[in-house]
């Protein structure tokens, strides 16, 4: 299999300057899907280095915002040309259902068209009264400068979209690092931003590891701000290496999302099922390697044995396989070593007495399954509580944890329980009680008798160890521009301050 080109610096596709390589494997079967350019420091340094040029000499960051928004807005014509094929590549590279890579293919494409409208409709900055005639003072926005853009394995390209729309839309010129064991639909995303015209040096990509094309971007000096998604430890590592230098820096580092289930939202069968179908939805999609996953189920108690047996049955259905067979529900683990942490997290919870009610191991394979594949049954542990691992911490797998409450104010005690705060539902048939409780959760997105919706308008990010700064929304746009007052004085003359 020949090398991928997959380092695009300054408007031009090329090998990694040391010659590496990686293989990108399909974890449906562990087979070689593709070999790709595995970047280092030199890369790094000279993706950096055309942005910078792009930004500091270049025409993007003074291009009108119609044209921006006009550029944004083909690239959004572009995914959905070619949705069915990134569609493909999405779902082979990251193990999840083709349907899973159409819905992402188009929240991609509502991403770019959203922030081409909403830039398209700012105005030229906020008036401030200073007080005087005489005074002509604006509060203006202006793009960051150089954007440093390191993005997670398990949404490749819905992360990278959430970064690059608001930042060219901002003006600003950008360097994004994928995740080295999902690179190519980012890779794809590139291709398509340079054949919608976006000039040369302003957008640049260098496939490789952490250490070193992640550690680069973030202490790199020229750098003025890094977005990182990914895990708590490798965002505090990004922090660190950013401080230095005083640049901006936004991060989303996951969560262990409560998923808060009162006995009212059950008391009819169609209740009861909407309750067990979203518990299913909110752990499972994608084998629950999703950072807003409702891995923890709270549920009130005088339900608990009817809810849990019937997840449990339900749960034991779901049909898995390669993401792109007709009729499957849920795809593989991304990686063996995301595997091995699943396992290992389910044996730590038997250990520490949680009832296995579902799962636990991998499946016997078959025509969809193949034997090298990193499946792992969905899995449902009962009797769990906060001091478990599997409870504390994320586990980014097919794993469902059961905790039981018997009161509101326990349920809202066990839901905030947590170093992260992402993102967390409440399911009641009481309107008053549920938005209640929504009130009382520290985490960024609340979803009241449903899980997993979001918006590209409404803002998306968490509280605690969740991370720092938001993405969509207006502040997502925000956080890729600098604020700068101006001041103007009509009438000036001098101030006699000093008696000369």
């Amino acid at each position: 299999m020949s090398v991928q080109k997959t380092i695009y610096v300054d408007g031009v596709w090329r090998d990694a300057e040391a010659g590496g390589t990686r293989d990108i494997l399909d974890p449906a079967d562990a087979g070689v899907l593709a070999t790709v350019a595995e970047g280092g420091r030199a890369d790094t340094d000279a993706a950096i280095e055309a942005a910078r040029r792009a930004f500091d000499a270049g025409a993007w960051p003074n291009t009108p915002v119609a044209e921006r928004a006009a550029l944004l807005r083909r690239v959004a014509d572009l995914l959905q040309r070619d949705r069915e094929e990134i569609a493909l590549l999405e779902s082979r590279d990251t193990g999840k259902t083709l349907e899973e890579g159409r819905v992402d293919v188009d929240d991609v494409t509502a991403a770019f068209r959203y922030f081409a409208d909403l830039v398209m409709n700012e105005s030229g900055g906020r008036v401030v009264d200073a007080g005087s005639a005489d005074v002509h003072s604006v509060v203006v926005h202006e793009p960051v400068g150089v954007c440093a853009m390191i993005t997670p394995w398990n949404y490749p390209l819905l992360q990278a979209s959430w970064k690059i729309a608001p930042a060219l839309a901002a003006g600003n010129t950008l360097v994004v690092k994928p995740s080295e064991v999902t690179p190519l639909s980012t890779v794809r995303l590139v291709e398509l931003l340079a054949e919608a015209g976006l000039p040369a040096g302003v957008a640049n990509i260098v496939t490789g590891a952490g250490d070193p094309v992640g550690a680069r971007l973030a202490e790199h000096p020229a750098v003025d701000l890094v977005s990182f998604t990914g895990g708590l430890a490798s965002g505090v590592k990004v922090a660190q290496a950013a401080a230095p230098t005083v640049k901006k820096v936004a991060l989303e580092l996951g969560g262990k999302n409560p998923n808060v289930v009162f006995a009212d939202a059950c008391a009819t069968d169609e209740g009861f099922d909407t309750a067990v179908d979203q518990a299913l939805n909110a752990a499972f999609i994608h084998s629950g390697q999703v950072c807003s996953a409702g891995s923890r189920l709270i549920v009130e108690e005088s339900v608990r044995d009817r809810f849990v047996a019937e997840l449990a049955r339900r749960a034991a259905r779901i049909r898995l396989g390669r993401g792109t067979e007709k009729g499957v529900e849920c795809g593989p683990l991304v990686s063996q070593q995301q595997l091995d942490k699943t396992e290992m997290y389910v044996a730590s919870a038997l250990t520490e007495g949680a009832s296995l009610r579902c799962g636990g191991e991998r499946p016997e394979p078959n025509e969809t399954r193949p034997a090298g594949g990193y499946f792992y049954c969905p899995t449902v542990l009962d009797n769990c509580h906060r001091g478990m691992r599997v409870v504390r911490e994320e586990t980014f797998g097919p794993i469902l944890t059961v905790e039981t409450f018997r009161t509101e104010e326990e349920a809202v005690e066990l839901a905030n329980d947590t170093e992260y705060g992402l993102a967390g539902a409440v399911f009641s048939s009481d309107t008053a009680r549920a938005r209640r409780v929504a009130a009382r959760l520290r985490h960024g997105t609340v979803w009241i008798n449903d899980y997993h919706p979001y918006l590209p308008q409404a803002e998306w990010g968490g509280f605690g160890r969740s991370g720092v700064g938001r993405e969509l929304g207006r502040a997502g746009l925000e956080e890729y521009r600098e604020t700068k007052h101006v001041y103007e004085n009509l009438r000036p003359a001098p101030v006699r301050w000093f008696a000369g």
